[in-house]
């Protein structure tokens, strides 16, 4: 056996397992759309499982070209979900309360570092 042939070897063992790891990652999106599908009632959830099951590559492509669209929108309405979610919590969590905001304007108005307007448009800011 020569250098070739064992690269063809490798080549080939590699790229099987690439297929092989790209088709679960296929199979579990389409898992995880059938049940995140809210038109979908239970039993066309049933029937798409059990065609996952059993007839597992044609049933992927089925369902890829006839519900990517909505497979698309699905996981993008997600996404933005999800990062509205993590947005508004960092906002809770890194902003301070109205009161601490007042509070800080009012020790810089007392000592001298902002003016009352900019007082005033800071506290018609935070209460607002």
């Amino acid at each position: 056996m020569n250098f070739w042939d064992n690269f063809w070897d490798i080549f080939w063992w590699f790229f099987v397992v690439y297929a092989f790891f790209a088709f679960l990652y296929a199979l579990w999106l389409v898992i995880a759309d059938v049940f995140r599908d809210r038109q979908l009632n239970g039993w066309w959830k049933a029937v798409w499982i059990v065609f996952l099951a059993f007839l597992p590559f044609l049933t992927l492509l089925v369902y890829m070209v006839a519900r990517g669209k909505g497979m698309a929108g699905r996981s993008m309405e997600r996404a933005r979900r999800d990062q509205q979610e993590a947005d508004s919590y960092i906002r809770s969590v890194a902003t301070a309360s109205p009161t601490e905001e007042i509070s800080k304007a009012k020790a810089l108005l007392d000592a001298g570092t902002i003016s009352p307007d900019e007082f005033q448009r800071i506290k018609t800011r935070v209460t607002t």
